[in-house]
C-alpha cells in the first residue's frame, strides 16, 4: 500500500460497536504521527512500539504512511486487537506488527513509543513503568490524547519515569506530550493489593483495571443482594469481570460452585486471575479474556453477574451493554438468572425482558438498580 492510499476514514472499529457519532481514528491519532513523523521515517525495524491504539490507526498509519516494520503493539481491549488485525487484513499490513503483553517482549529495544494517553493515571503509571524498566536508554514517547481527556497529572505521571516531559502546541483539540531524554528511577509494583475486612477478600488491580483495588460503588451494591441469588447455582460467570471482585466473592461464598470470570481488557484479566489465587479460589475461578461471552456455548451457565460499563473508551454509550445482555441472554440455560446492576437512569429493563425473560427489580438507591432476570 502507498502511503496516498492510506485513509484513516476507512477504518473500522468491528468487532466493537460501530454508530454514526463512534469513529475508528480521530485528529490525536494523526497528531501522534505527525509529531513522530522524522523518528519513524528515519526507524529501523524493531524501533517502534505503540501502546494503547484504540482501532489500529497509530499502528496501521505508521506502517502504511512511513513504511515502518517490526512494530511491536500492546492493546488492553481486546475489541481493539481484533479491530485492528480486520483493518490491517484489508489494507494487506499483517506482517508490519506482532501484538504483545505491557512486558518486556513489547519493549526491550524499543527506540520509539507511540502512545494513546489512558484515562486512568494508575494505567499510565504502570505503562511509563514498563516503558523505563525495559525500552531503549534512548527511547523517546509521543504521548497524545484528545485536550478534553487529559490533565496535569499526566505529566506530573510522566515526569516520576522520564527526565523531559514537553506539552506541543494543541492542534484540531488534540495535543501530544513528548518524553525523552533518559530514566528517571522506577520501582513500581504490579498488582497493587488492598484488604477488604468487610468483604474478607484482597482485591489486585493492575494499573488500568477499572476501580483499582477499590470496589466501585455498583459493584458493593450488588454484592449485598448475592445470597438471593439463583442457590442450585453450580456454574456461573462474572460477565465484565474486572479486578474479580464479584466471581472471588461468590466462590468464596460457595463451595460447589465453577465461576468463569471473563473481561476483553488485559489489565482486568490479569487483576482478576490475581485476586483469585491471592484469595485461594483459582482452582473454581477460571479467568478468561473474551470479547463478551464468544467461547461460552449456548445455555451453560445458570447464573451470570453483570455490572455493565457506562462508557465506550471514552465515550458515554450504552453499547457494549447492551452487547452483553445478548451474550448472557445465549449463554444462560432455561430458568438460569442474569443479576445486573447498572445506572438507573440507563433503564435497561425492557432490554433485559426482551432478550433474557421475566425480569424484576430487586433492589434499588440513588444512583444504581440490581435487577434479576430468569431465562424463559
Amino acid at each position: 500500500m502507498t502511503p496516498a492510499s492510506f485513509s484513516f476514514d476507512a477504518l473500522r472499529r468491528h468487532p466493537d460497536v460501530e454508530a454514526p457519532n463512534l469513529f475508528a481514528a480521530d485528529a490525536a491519532d494523526r497528531l501522534i504521527l505527525e509529531v513522530a513523523a522524522e523518528a519513524l521515517a528515519a526507524s529501523a525495524p524493531g524501533d517502534v512500539a505503540v501502546i494503547g491504539d484504540n482501532y489500529g490507526a497509530l499502528t496501521l498509519g505508521a506502517a502504511a504512511i512511513h513504511a515502518v516494520t517490526g512494530i511491536r503493539v500492546h492493546q488492553d481491549a481486546l475489541t481493539g486487537e481484533l479491530a485492528l488485525n480486520e483493518n490491517a487484513r484489508r489494507l494487506g499490513l499483517l506482517s508490519a506488527f506482532t501484538g504483545h503483553e505491557l512486558d518486556a517482549a513489547l519493549l526491550t529495544g524499543a527506540r520509539i513509543v507511540l502512545l494513546r494517553l489512558p484515562k486512568s493515571l494508575s494505567a499510565l503509571d504502570e505503562i511509563a513503568d514498563t516503558i523505563a524498566r525495559f525500552a531503549a536508554a534512548d527511547v523517546t514517547i509521543y504521548a497524545g490524547a484528545m485536550l478534553k481527556h487529559m490533565t496535569r497529572s499526566m505529566n506530573d505521571v510522566l515526569g516520576t519515569h522520564f527526565a523531559s516531559v514537553q506539552a506541543g502546541l494543541a492542534r484540531q483539540k488534540a495535543r501530544v506530550l513528548t518524553i525523552f531524554s533518559g530514566h528517571r528511577s522506577a520501582a513500581g509494583e504490579w498488582p497493587h493489593r488492598e484488604y477488604h475486612a468487610d468483604l474478607g477478600i484482597w482485591v489486585c488491580a493492575h494499573g488500568g483495571a477499572f476501580a483499582g483495588t477499590s470496589i466501585d460503588i455498583g459493584t458493593r451494591f450488588l454484592l449485598g443482594f448475592l445470597d438471593q441469588a439463583k442457590a442450585d447455582a453450580t456454574a456461573a460467570i462474572d460477565l465484565g469481570c474486572g479486578t474479580g471482585v464479584l466471581a472471588t466473592v461468590l466462590a468464596h461464598a460457595r463451595s460447589g460452585i465453577q465461576v468463569v470470570a471473563t473481561d476483553q481488557s488485559t489489565a482486568a484479566v490479569a487483576s482478576a486471575r490475581e485476586t483469585a489465587a491471592v484469595n485461594g479460589v483459582a482452582d473454581r475461578v477460571t479467568v478468561l479474556r473474551d470479547d463478551a461471552l464468544s467461547a461460552q456455548p449456548a445455555a451453560s451457565a445458570d447464573l451470570i453477574l453483570l455490572n455493565p460499563p457506562f462508557h465506550l473508551g471514552t465515550s458515554v454509550h450504552a453499547g457494549a451493554g447492551l452487547r452483553l445482555i445478548e451474550d448472557a441472554g445465549r449463554v444462560l440455560r432455561q430458568g438460569g438468572e442474569l443479576w445486573t446492576v447498572f445506572n438507573s437512569h440507563l433503564a435497561y429493563q425492557s432490554t433485559l425482558r426482551r432478550i433474557v425473560g421475566r425480569t424484576r427489580q430487586v433492589g434499588r438507591n440513588a444512583k444504581f438498580t440490581v435487577m434479576v432476570s430468569t431465562k424463559d
